[in-house]
């Protein structure tokens, strides 16, 4: 009896599976672990719905302010300019300036102009309006999956459903708090925007209406920490957070904490000529439509970066600067559907699991030695050694374990006895025509490889395809069936082959029954 390369590679495999599974099924500290799913821990399920139409009303006020700034960056004089009704309106003061106005609104895509001499109106087209919306929704997903990972959130699942849903599940949400800071970590818009206050009529806000601002071009907005203390802004932005490129928690001279903000370089130098131009106005700072300061411009402000303060709670200034540095929603977002799935609902899950899948792997076990001898025996350490080659390749990539992803590993278990069995009968056919006992090993394993072969690559195709358009719990069974088709086509066929090579001289002839389960007359 002799080592061989197929043995080396087995004990390999085996050591490797049982040392980076080690720490999931002992629950130790130290090494790579399993992330359990939703189902089977616990957290929160969530079906949100996109405004659609808040996104076609913040691109409108994104391209107004784009416009406005390109119009006083050539020095041309516009009168009125409001958006109203999804439309920017304005008019020139000089025919002279019409084409340089028309040059900077050429330049511009997705939009209809139509003129009325002096005057313009400024639409998106129907086709940029559909596709701001469906941009709206990629843009959600990937903005509230960026937040979730940012916020350390193990494994996630952020995914769009159906027109306009998106479907999020945070696993390991255990209590009411962490649940309503996830909620307000995912609704918060994280618009920023910062805004001119009209000084001309700013005293006399809290005898305005919305409508009497909006015909000044000016809209109301309540201060973030006093909400009976209001602010008179210019509706039209000098910039919005699309410019932002960064934003983290610092704190001030009074250790309060505060966010601060860095610009990129068109930002930059808008901030820094706005700035130079309104030296003893107010500049307001605005988040989510609440004005968290607005500080008096003492001189120009170049670097491209800011700050906003507002009484924040250290955990408050984290998540916001989170929100911001993963992106502004482009729509707003709201809950359609929520669920709890509760820790104990996922024990009974984990609990029910385990039973099938050690009922099914005991009976495997015991079938295959009662029908195949050794045969069979062999074929159940390549099966031990394939369900912790498995769970050691799912934690060593931090992959998550759902309750279907436990269902493809017992349907794994079924597949990957099932190579073994075509070998033995391969084997088995071979003894019957009177082979050797070598002969009837190497020929029954290049016979039975090709069958096994195509069974796996076409299995491993259909997971592949649920992986790539399934979501959640679909992807769960095709990362594990996949494995362990993997898994299996190395400790079935390489690792089985291996044992028999080396066990190969302590077979004997005259006791094949033990061997390999069958009789054969005149005692072979």
């Amino acid at each position: 009896m002799k080592l061989n390369y197929r043995v080396l590679v087995f004990i390999a495999a085996a050591i490797f599976g049982l040392a980076l599974s080690a720490p999931s099924l002992l629950n130790l500290q130290k090494g790579p672990k399993i992330t359990l799913g939703l189902d089977l821990q616990g957290g929160l399920h969530m079906l949100l719905g996109v405004d659609t139409d808040e996104a076609i009303e913040s691109k409108i006020k994104s391209l107004a302010s784009s416009v406005k700034y390109a119009a006083e960056d050539e020095d041309l004089i516009i009168d009125e300019f409001k958006v109203r009704d999804g439309k920017i309106g304005f008019e020139l003061l000089d025919k002279d300036d019409m084409p340089k106005m028309d040059e900077i609104l050429k330049k511009i895509e997705g939009i209809a102009v139509q003129k009325d001499g002096l005057k313009y109106t400024v639409s998106l087209t129907p086709q940029e309006i559909e596709s701001v919306k469906k941009y709206a929704i990629t843009q959600a997903v990937d903005t509230i999956r960026n937040r979730l990972d940012q916020f350390g959130l193990a494994e996630p699942t952020v995914a769009k459903q159906g027109e306009d849903k998106i479907l999020v599940e945070v696993p390991g949400i255990k209590t009411p708090e962490q649940e309503q800071r996830i909620r307000e970590l995912i609704a918060k818009a994280a618009h920023l925007q910062l805004m001119a206050i009209d000084e001309e009529r700013a005293a006399n806000v809290d005898r305005m209406t919305p409508a009497e601002a909006a015909q000044y071009g000016d809209v109301i907005l309540k201060d973030a920490q006093n909400p009976n203390r209001k602010y008179l802004v210019k509706e039209i932005p000098i910039l919005d957070g699309s410019m932002l490129t960064d934003a983290r928690v610092a704190f001030d001279k009074n250790n309060q904490p505060v966010i601060n903000f860095s610009l990129n370089s068109q930002g930059a130098q808008i901030f820094g000529d706005f700035t130079g131009k309104n030296v003893g106005k107010r500049l307001a700072v605005v988040l989510d439509n609440r004005v968290y300061s607005a500080p008096v411009i003492r001189e120009r402000i170049g670097g491209g970066s800011g700050q906003i303060s507002g009484g924040f709670s250290v955990k408050e200034a984290h998540d916001v600067a989170i929100a911001l540095r993963s992106g502004a929603l482009l729509a707003p977002v709201f809950m359609e559907e929520k669920r709890s799935v509760g820790p104990s609902l996922g024990a009974d899950s984990i609990k029910a699991s385990m039973v099938a899948l050690i009922t099914g792997f005991i009976a495997v076990v015991v079938f295959m030695i009662l029908y195949y001898g050794i045969a069979g025996a062999v074929a159940d350490v390549a099966l031990i050694v394939n369900l912790f080659l498995i769970l050691a390749i799912m934690a060593l990539f931090g992959a998550t374990l759902t309750l279907p992803g436990m269902a493809g590993i017992v349907l794994t278990v079924g597949m990957a006895v099932d190579a073994n069995v075509i070998i033995n009968e391969r084997i088995r056919e071979l003894l019957y025509e009177g082979k050797s006992v070598a002969k009837a090993i190497e020929q029954g394993y290049a016979n039975a490889f090709s069958a096994i072969l195509d069974a796996n690559i076409t299995t491993l195709i259909a997971a592949v395809v649920l992986y790539a358009y399934g979501t959640g719990p679909i992807k769960g069974f095709a990362i594990t069936m996949s494995i362990g088709i993997l898994a299996s086509m190395l400790t079935a066929i390489l690792g089985t082959h291996g044992i028999w090579q080396m066990l190969e001289s302590k077979i004997d002839k005259n006791r094949l029954n033990r061997w390999f389960g069958i009789k054969l007359e005149g005692g072979r």
